[in-house]
């Protein structure tokens, strides 16, 4: 049963931006004998993969589950991942999505809050057994994931599920509280895919490589999605590694690189970058949090590929593109021009980016309250991004509604101190959060990993030279040796959050150095 209502499903299928084609039905299109994945398990075709993810398939229908379940899938990057979510669509099964690196306590939550009928894993995930996990967080069952104990044919299942059916589950990265399940459908994820292969243009002899955890929308669009759209090869690693990363794109010459912004510095800030030959790369799309422009151009120039970017979020979807076409300037100091078909616009007094269209999602799992907050009365998405256009139709976006600092009653926008402490030639990444302050209430501290060892009075000068407005100077500058990262890939400022909490109010056990 569609998750829109009749007229939406019309509308985007009368104006081309959603199409009656499933997953299942692109990945068995595809030239069977030609390289689907190059993964840590070995290389898989398309033809493996199809006939893998039905007998798995029938091993699900095998164990007891019935379609319209919902099964929790824990696992790793690799080809087993994507096999396993494509056996549950054949077998009408939703997928709940959980983060490789979800704990004991993310896990119990997604299990109770989607009624997953059970926990599917490997035999042992990042250390521990599958099976104690699914002990441990009240999983009903545990589904064993092993390719090898398959049964010898696939699931004969005349209709798994449609493309405008719910098929996935996948939470909010969980950095900011407790996560939320996002209801995706085949069709949100597919509009990715003629947008990307316009803005990369694509031709027919691309290389994927995706570094990005697969539940999240950036990961399935970029893996599980987009390569079976258009038949294209796809590397995948268990989890990103910078040097690993830097390795695969040079011996399967990877054309097209999908990395969040950590993972693309983590790749520049590499002793290895130096010495890779990475020709091959033409595009890089990147994104999930704030693309920060020295960087991007700094990877522009030792590469040659173009670094492209889709603004969106889970829940909206893609509301904005930079392109090959776009003028430097454009593609790394802007977000690049809203999507036609998303019908953006820019709402209330500070200009709240608000989207609906083709890529939105229908909303939050059972949960009235978030979606209350998530779509105005009216119907649009609202994202929570503050942004403005130019006179030439580019966006960009300026902060977060819940990103400010603030001191002493005036709003400071940590996207902006970010943007002026990562100018200097010595930051190699950088996150602000705000820090406690018994007078001023708050003040900017500055996360960074540097190449040469920085004070903050250096970065001041830095700044001042640069005529960077007081305002938006850090007041405190926190070295460390890399940011941590949250379970979707990106910059996990929960956790600076309260090691500066803790750092600025005497606490003991701060973040290691």
């Amino acid at each position: 049963m569609s998750e829109f209502p009749r007229r939406t499903v019309d509308r985007h299928y009368a104006d081309g931006a959603w199409t009656a084609d499933t997953i299942a039905g692109l990945v068995a299109r595809q030239d069977r004998d030609r390289v689907a994945f190059v993964a840590p398990e070995g290389t898989f075709t398309w033809g493996e993969y199809d006939d893998l993810s039905s007998r798995l398939a029938r091993s699900y229908a095998d164990s007891g589950l019935a379609p319209g379940d919902r099964l929790a899938v824990l696992l790793t990057g690799g080809a087993l991942t994507h096999i396993a979510y494509l056996a549950a669509q054949k077998a009408g099964l939703v997928t709940v999505g959980i983060g490789p690196r979800a704990g004991d306590a993310e896990v119990t939550h997604l299990l109770r809050a989607t009624g997953a009928a059970g926990l599917a894993t490997r035999d042992v995930h990042r250390g521990r057994s599958g099976a104690a996990i699914a002990r441990q967080c009240g999983a009903r069952r545990h589904v064993l994931l092993d390719l090898d104990a398959l049964p010898p044919d696939g699931l004969e299942q005349p209709r798994g599920l449609g493309p405008d059916d719910l098929f996935f589950l996948n939470s909010t990265s969980g950095t900011t509280g407790v996560p939320k399940c996002v209801r995706q459908t085949m069709n949100n994820r597919k509009f990715f895919g003629p947008l990307a292969h316009a803005a990369g243009r694509f031709g027919p002899d691309e290389v994927f490589a995706s570094m990005l955890p697969a539940p999240y929308g950036f990961g399935l669009w970029s893996a599980h999605v987009v390569p079976a759209m258009y038949g294209y090869p796809t590397v995948l690693t268990a989890e990103f590694d910078a040097a690993e990363t830097l390795r695969l794109i040079e011996e399967h010459r990877v054309t097209v690189l999908c990395a969040v912004t950590a993972q693309f510095i983590m790749l520049l800030n590499a002793p290895e970058f130096a010495a890779a030959d990475l020709s091959s790369l033409r595009v890089l799309f990147t994104g999930g949090e704030r693309v920060p422009l020295s960087r991007a151009a700094e990877f522009e120039e030792r590469t040659g590929c173009a670094v492209l970017q889709f603004y969106g979020s889970n829940e909206a979807g893609p509301i904005s593109v930079t392109t090959v076409d776009d003028p430097r300037e454009r593609r790394l100091g802007t977000a690049g021009r809203p999507i036609p078909a998303m019908n953006v616009r820019l709402v209330g007094e500070h200009g709240q980016v608000a989207a609906r269209g083709p890529g939105c999602t229908p909303g939050y799992l059972d949960d009235a309250a978030a979606n209350a907050a998530l779509f105005r009365p009216d119907g649009w998405l609202v994202t929570g991004d503050l942004a403005g256009l130019d006179d030439d139709g580019y966006l960009s976006v300026t902060g977060r509604v819940a990103d400010f600092i603030i001191r002493g009653g005036h709003n400071v926008s940590a996207l902006v101190v970010e943007e002026a402490v990562g100018s200097h030639p010595s930051v190699a990444q950088v996150a602000v959060v705000a820090a406690p302050d018994p007078v001023l209430g708050e003040r900017a501290c500055a996360y960074v990993v540097t190449r040469a060892p920085l004070t903050l009075d250096e970065l001041r000068e830095h700044l001042d030279a640069a005529g960077v407005s007081k305002q938006n100077w850090p007041e405190h500058l926190v070295p460390l040796d890399r940011l941590p990262v949250g379970t979707g890939g990106k910059v996990d400022k929960a956790s600076l959050r309260a090691d500066a909490a803790r750092r600025f109010t005497g606490t003991e056990e701060l973040l290691p150095r």
